[in-house]
């Protein structure tokens, strides 16, 4: 149950106290509730249904001024009277979100004083070594994005068209809830292992995908406003199988095998892992992926940790396809490149790890025989915590 839900069910409760709501609010509502009680006569589900639709209306408020005046004792309060079952990670993570969010005041609470705007500081330029200082590592190189080599096509006669009204361009935007303490810069980072599995493994897998190359379907992008993917051909090319087979326990079995250490590399804390989602994706000519993150909508806000790995046919007959992890800054809530971006070139039998929020793109494939067997084939996938 979600916190909306669980301040939703309980919001007649905190209503009663006169420190959230006020004496004439209270007679306000009781007034509004009677009159739908009157309205909706001697109908009993009506009556549940009206008064579920007010407490959801007026739940919101409630609860903003049950956190600013209780604090998570309300959490508790909730928890002793709940007919739901509920964990205390819920719990803590419900008085968390409210608790750090802007609260308005309550009924005749003393306004806080007026706070002083705080001016920016200039950035600090980067200062020399001292002399005989240790030198830092040098640095992956960072690149500046160039256009496109070959601007987005639309698809092949024949290729499958998506009804019009599914075609829309997906802005990169970050979800709403658990994104209280968004940090201002987002440095792009990725750990890189080579030689993931063993060569057999690597053919036996090409294999897999080839047999299966009817079964794989357009890709789409996750839409901030569906319950699921949406194809825009303007935002993301690329073909994807969702059935792995055999193949998708070894791949986890591989990847939970050397996770501590990518998460150490990473600077990001353990996990436990809720699910895994896991896919082969293959990319041919002209296709693509824009710049965006993995877990910048509230359906996939869960993700932590994005993987890709590459295979190809031997001797590799594309060319582009390059993974660009872009360093990134928040703007208006969301996040936006610095133009600046680490490059990975997709190897043979080679994998990247990133955070999910990181922004990132593919640049366009050059296949020139245009055939299914020569594509840039990825596993690429997310796990959820």
């Amino acid at each position: 149950m979600t916190a909306k839900q669980i301040l939703d069910s309980f919001s007649e409760t905190l209503m009663q106290d006169e420190r959230i709501l006020s004496a004439q609010e209270q007679a306000l509502l009781s007034a509004v509730l009677q009159h739908a009680r009157s309205a909706a006569g001697e109908n009993a589900a009506v009556q549940e249904a009206v008064r579920a639709v007010i407490a959801s209306a007026v739940g919101e408020t409630v609860a903003q001024r049950a956190f600013s005046v209780l604090g998570a004792s309300v959490v508790e309060r909730i928890l002793e009277s709940s007919a739901f079952s509920i964990s205390t990670t819920e719990a803590a993570r419900t008085a968390d979100v409210y608790a750090r969010a802007p609260q308005p005041p309550a009924p005749g609470a003393p306004q806080p004083p007026a706070q002083t705007p705080r001016h920016p500081q200039p950035a600090k330029a980067p200062q020399p070594p001292a002399p005989g200082a240790p030198q830092p590592p040098a640095q992956t190189p960072r690149h500046q994005p160039q256009p496109p080599a070959r601007a987005p096509q639309p698809p092949a006669p024949g290729a499958p068209q998506p009804p019009a009204s599914q075609r829309r361009t997906i802005a990169v935007s970050e979800a709403s809830v658990a994104v209280v303490d968004r940090p201002p810069v987002l440095p792009a980072k990725c750990v890189v292992l080579d030689e993931f599995l063993a060569s057999q493994e690597v053919e036996e897998l090409r294999t897999y995908a080839l047999q299966h190359e009817a079964d794989f379907r357009t890709s789409a992008v996750v839409s901030p406003t569906d319950e699921g993917g949406v194809v825009d051909y303007e935002h993301r090319r690329s073909r994807v199988l969702m059935d792995l087979g055999r193949h998708q326990e070894l791949m986890l079995d591989r990847i939970k095998a050397v996770l501590p250490q990518v998460l150490d590399k990473l600077g990001m804390e353990k996990f436990a892992i809720a699910d895994a989602e896991v896919q082969i994706t293959a990319s041919n000519d002209g296709d693509f992926f824009l710049c965006h993150s993995d877990s910048g909508n509230e359906l996939v806000s869960s993700r932590r940790l994005t993987f890709v790995y590459f295979f190809h046919g031997e001797p590799r007959q594309f060319e582009g396809g390059e993974l660009h992890i872009h360093d990134a800054r928040l703007e208006g809530g969301n996040y936006v490149s610095e133009g600046s971006y680490q490059t990975i070139v997709p190897g043979q039998n080679q994998i990247v790890f990133f955070p999910c929020e990181l922004l990132h793109e593919i640049t366009p494939v050059k296949c020139p025989s245009q055939l299914f067997a020569d594509s840039r084939f990825t596993v690429n996938g997310w796990l959820r915590h």
